[in-house]
């Protein structure tokens, strides 16, 4: 199994994984059927989770709502750290997740915009380095993930902060590939996808993100929170849900 998602994930273009894993995962679902494990996000439970990743990590992936460990752990954070469930908000989410998709737009608080440049999930078709949305119109936006695949970082992160309101805030994640570099490492005349695979961890990615990862946010003009929230949770809670044991979530606010 490990095998053939890496496989998957290498070969087929990601706006067909995006439209169909899940269809296929769903039936797969059934081999891993048991009590050890649950969503947050679903509340599924299995005797553990499918494994997942180009180098494939065991307990990652949720075969029903398709959740990673990042986006169990953010769905965790959003409901004890801030009143994302509680309060009236309006949310952009750049690259949307489809383990979040339906369940933000069920939200009876949430005014919900999906936007992307690519993606089949999204409603919104934009570019990140020039968003057509006006200033200070959302109070929260999502952007997991993207950063790393960018031309602009510093362009899109100053779109991300001028399109929300005084007072808003993001959650900005991006991955960090061992060693950590001090300073994030880029290079534009690097295209060979083998070449970015091998310095920056994957083949679609332009930069390898180093220590300098929250001063980057924090030159766009955001205050950041580099929250340790995985550190608050009873240990046992990290088995249970399938949560990374080290994660810092990057709570950005304007």
């Amino acid at each position: 199994m490990k095998r053939l998602i890496s496989l998957a994930i290498r070969r087929i273009p990601r706006k067909y994984l995006q439209r169909f894993a899940h269809i296929v995962l769903r039936i797969l679902r059934i081999f891993y059927l048991g009590k050890k494990v649950q969503c947050p996000v679903c509340e599924a439970r299995y005797r553990k989770f499918m494994p997942y990743g180009r180098v494939s990590r065991d307990n990652a992936l949720c075969p029903n709502c398709l959740s990673l460990e990042r986006h169990r752990l953010m769905w965790l954070f959003l409901g004890e750290k801030t009143d994302f469930f509680k309060k009236d908000h309006k949310l952009l989410h750049i690259a949307p997740e489809l383990c979040f998709i339906d369940r933000f737009e069920a939200l009876k608080n949430i005014e919900y915009i999906t936007a992307d440049l690519e993606s089949p999930l999204a409603k919104v078709k934009m570019d990140i380095h020039q968003m057509p949305f006006e200033d200070d119109s959302y109070d929260i936006c999502f952007c997991n993930h993207v950063m790393e695949h960018v031309d602009d970082d510093h362009q899109s992160m100053s779109e991300i902060y001028r399109c929300l309101k005084p007072g808003g805030w993001a959650i900005i994640q991006v991955p960090f590939f061992p060693p950590l570099p001090e300073f994030t490492e880029e290079d534009s005349e690097v295209t060979d996808p083998s070449e970015r695979e091998r310095l920056y961890g994957q083949s679609d990615h332009v930069r390898k993100y180093g220590k300098d990862y929250p001063e980057r946010l924090r030159k766009v003009g955001f205050t950041v929170d580099e929250n340790e929230f995985v550190k608050e949770l009873d240990p046992s809670l990290l088995s249970f849900h399938g949560l990374p044991p080290e994660d810092i979530i990057y709570w950005c606010k304007k």
